[in-house]
C-alpha cells in the first residue's frame, strides 16, 4: 500500500522553471567558457609558430655556397674548389724533374700536354702514406699557373656553406693554416687554391709550374 508522502510544514515549492532557467544559463555559461578557451589555446599555439618560424628561418646567400672536390692527404680529408680544378687524372706513370722542391713529385702527360704534380703531404709536412694504384692526381688551374696535386684517394664533390667554416684550429698550424679557406665540425680542411695557385713557390724549372 502506498502511504501519502506528507509535506512538512515550512517546505518550499520546487520552482522548476527557474531551476530550468538557471541549469540553461551554466551551460551557456560553461560552452562560452569552453569556447573561450579553445580560442585562447589556438592563439597561443599560432603565436608559438611564428615565433618558432621566426627563430628557425635564416636567409641564405647563395654566394656563400661553395662547390667542393673532397679527396684525402694523410688519413685527413680536404676539399678543394671545383671551379679550380681541371679534372681528376689517375696517376700511372711520372717523370722526376732534376733540381726541384722536393715536394714536386715530378711531371706527367695528360694527353700530350705535361703537367707537374705537387705533393702536398710534403709540401705541408702531413705524414706519408706511399703512392699507390689508387693515387689520383687533382689537376688545378687558374689564369696564371697549371699544376697537379696528388691525392692519396678521391671521394667526389660536395657543397658547404661558407658561413660553417672555421678560420682555423689551434691543432692547425704550419703551412695548412697558410693555404686554409676554412674547416668544419666534420672536420673537413677547404684549402684555399687561389693562394695555392699564385705561390710563388709553385716553381718548376723557374717557370709556374705549368707545361704547354
Amino acid at each position: 500500500m502506498m502511504k501519502k508522502i506528507k509535506r512538512s510544514a515550512g517546505a518550499r515549492e520546487i520552482n522548476w522553471s527557474e531551476l530550468h532557467r538557471k541549469n540553461e544559463a551554466m551551460i551557456e555559461g560553461l560552452e562560452r567558457g569552453i569556447t573561450r578557451s579553445a580560442e585562447e589555446k589556438n592563439k597561443i599555439l599560432h603565436d608559438r609558430a611564428l615565433k618558432y618560424a621566426k627563430s628557425d628561418s635564416t636567409v641564405v646567400d647563395d654566394s656563400e655556397l661553395l662547390e667542393l672536390v673532397v679527396f684525402s692527404l694523410a688519413y685527413e680529408t680536404y676539399a678543394i674548389e671545383s671551379s679550380f680544378v681541371v679534372e681528376v687524372y689517375p696517376l700511372t706513370e711520372i717523370v722526376p724533374v732534376p733540381n726541384a722542391p722536393d715536394f714536386v713529385l715530378g711531371i706527367i702527360n695528360v694527353r700530350g700536354k705535361i703537367v707537374s704534380v705537387v705533393e702536398l703531404k710534403k709540401f705541408f709536412e702531413l705524414p706519408q702514406k706511399g703512392i699507390t694504384e689508387l693515387n689520383k692526381v687533382i689537376i688545378l688551374r687558374n689564369s696564371e699557373m697549371e699544376f697537379g696535386i696528388l691525392a692519396d684517394a678521391v671521394h667526389g664533390s660536395r657543397s658547404v656553406y661558407s658561413s660553417t667554416l672555421q678560420k682555423s684550429l689551434p691543432t692547425l698550424t704550419g703551412l695548412r693554416e697558410q693555404y686554409l679557406k676554412g674547416i668544419n665540425s666534420e672536420p673537413l680542411v677547404v684549402l684555399d687554391a687561389g693562394k695555392l695557385l699564385s705561390d710563388p713557390k709553385m716553381l718548376v724549372g723557374g717557370t709556374k709550374a705549368k707545361y704547354n
